[in-house]
């Protein structure tokens, strides 16, 4: 039995005002219409579309569509099922996924714009591709999100001069915010959602190792001889704007500490079983996850005041991308409740073909077919909650899963982290690096502009894999 500690006293009158929250009920998502799928569907065609359309209203309003799209959910699902459930609902979504996510990219995002590589790197075709290999080797170390905030910046400022640069942001994306972090847990919130369920912390490594390999391995091939062929087609280059200087160094060097504490704060809460259970409206929230959140957020704190002005003035660091994924994706957590519900409830749901398409007919399940159902909708969920979908549509068992299913496993893995690049809403760090280049200059490929670029380059790759590893 877990140890039950009430809630704290702020959140009392809350309770007092609308008791009906208190639990957070459970609902069939196989009594659901497909309809309720709208709203999810409208808010990525909203990041989809109005860019492109009506980019001056987007840029100013993107929040309040994010909202509406929200409360489009929000408001008939009360309605229909009542307040307690909806209510729960919310408060599941904010408090044990969204709230958790936000803080962790919010500390990486502060601690990793706190640190300046210092020089003028000249970006030549050598130069970049080092640049997205090592991002790859970090990615699963400090996160997708940590090393794409590192090294964004001064990738950007390295290729200032050059004319064609947004396919070096492109295969940044595919590479270091994405495939680079599928080795370890800490690589990629879907991988640290299954060490959470039970997956051991180097299970990832001893399987899919190869197949990231084959995957980082041909993109740098593959970047390397697009971007020597702009290289030589720009011939005389412009003026660098950016001044030399005579040697590569870091300022705000102790970020570097504090992104150790980012990540041994991560590590504790997956390695610390703890009987204290916060009750929130229904929403149990575990010691070391609170213990975690606190730490990331006074990680946060500390890292902003100590960084002097001027390191983040040279990183132009500004609140901007991180605000435009807070929001977002807090109407994607939400519209995407009856979605994952709806894929929960297995054959007999609305989505239930979707079910069946990954089992073979003897009943085993099907690695290849895991690999691209968990892809094609970590393209457009989010891919941390379709991992954990697909994770438990194979049972949901990890010693089974890590053992007598290794091979399927793998493939689900493999697909979540992989594929969240097959979009610039698949993974996180992908719409921040959007934000970030866009606002030092760079034209980014629109929404179906990337994904031009992620179905000629990737979608191949994707293919070449499941014949070699997911048979």
């Amino acid at each position: 039995m877990q140890k039950k500690t009430p809630p704290k006293a702020a959140a009392l009158p809350f309770l007092l005002l609308f008791p009906a929250l208190a639990s957070a009920a459970e609902f069939d998502g196989g009594s659901l219409s497909p309809l309720w799928g709208v709203p999810f569907a409208g808010i990525l065609l909203s990041i989809a579309l109005l860019p492109l359309l009506a980019p001056a209203f987007w840029h100013h309003h993107y929040g309040k569509v994010s909202a509406a799209w929200a409360l489009a959910f929000l408001v008939p699902f009360a309605t229909i099922f009542g307040l307690p459930l909806a209510g729960g609902q919310f408060v599941h979504a904010l408090v044990a996924e969204y709230i958790p996510f936000i803080i962790l990219l919010t500390a990486l995002f502060t601690v990793a714009g706190g640190i300046h590589i210092r020089g003028n790197l000249h970006g030549a075709p050598g130069l970049n591709t080092a640049i997205l290999a090592i991002g790859a080797v970090l990615a699963s170390f400090m996160g997708t999100t940590g090393a794409s905030m590192l090294l964004i910046r001064p990738l950007i400022r390295a290729n200032d001069n050059r004319l064609h640069k947004a396919h070096v942001i492109v295969f940044f994306i595919f590479i270091v915010s994405n495939a680079g972090g599928s080795l370890t847990p800490l690589g990629d919130p879907p991988l640290f959602l299954g060490f959470l369920k039970g997956v051991g912390f180097f299970w990832t490594v001893q399987h899919i190792l190869p197949e990231t390999l084959f995957i980082v391995g041909l993109l740098l091939a593959l970047f390397y001889a697009i971007d020597r062929h702009y290289y030589r087609k720009e011939g005389v280059l412009p003026v660098d704007p950016t001044p030399d200087t005579p040697r590569i160094g870091f300022d705000g060097a102790a970020n570097f500490w504090l992104l150790g504490g980012v990540v041994a704060l991560v590590l504790l809460s997956g390695f610390w079983k703890s009987p204290v259970v916060f009750d929130v409206f229904g929403t149990e929230v575990g010691l070391p996850g609170l213990v975690r959140d606190i730490g990331l957020i006074a990680i946060a704190v500390v890292s902003y005041k100590l960084t002097s002005p001027k390191v983040h003035a040279d990183n132009q660091f500004e609140w901007g991308p991180m605000a435009e994924v807070a929001k977002l994706f807090a109407g994607i957590f939400l519209t995407i409740i009856p979605v994952i519900a709806m894929l929960k409830a297995g054959t007999q749901g609305p989505f239930g073909a979707i079910v069946s398409a990954v089992t073979r007919a003897d009943g085993q399940p099907d690695p290849a077919a895991y690999f691209w159902a968990t892809g094609v909708l970590s393209s457009f969920l989010d891919n941390a909650p379709t991992y954990l979908v697909f994770f438990n549509t194979a049972g949901g068992d990890p010693a089974a899963l890590m053992t007598t299913y290794a091979s399927t496993l793998a493939a689900i893995s493999a697909g979540a982290v992989f594929m969240g690049a097959n979009t610039y809403i698949g993974n996180a760090p992908n719409l921040m690096v959007k934000a970030i280049a866009e606002s030092r200059g760079v034209r980014m490929p629109s929404f179906f502009g990337y994904m031009a670029w992620s179905c000629a380059i990737l979608v191949p790759l994707f293919v070449l894999s499941t014949f070699l590893f997911f048979r």
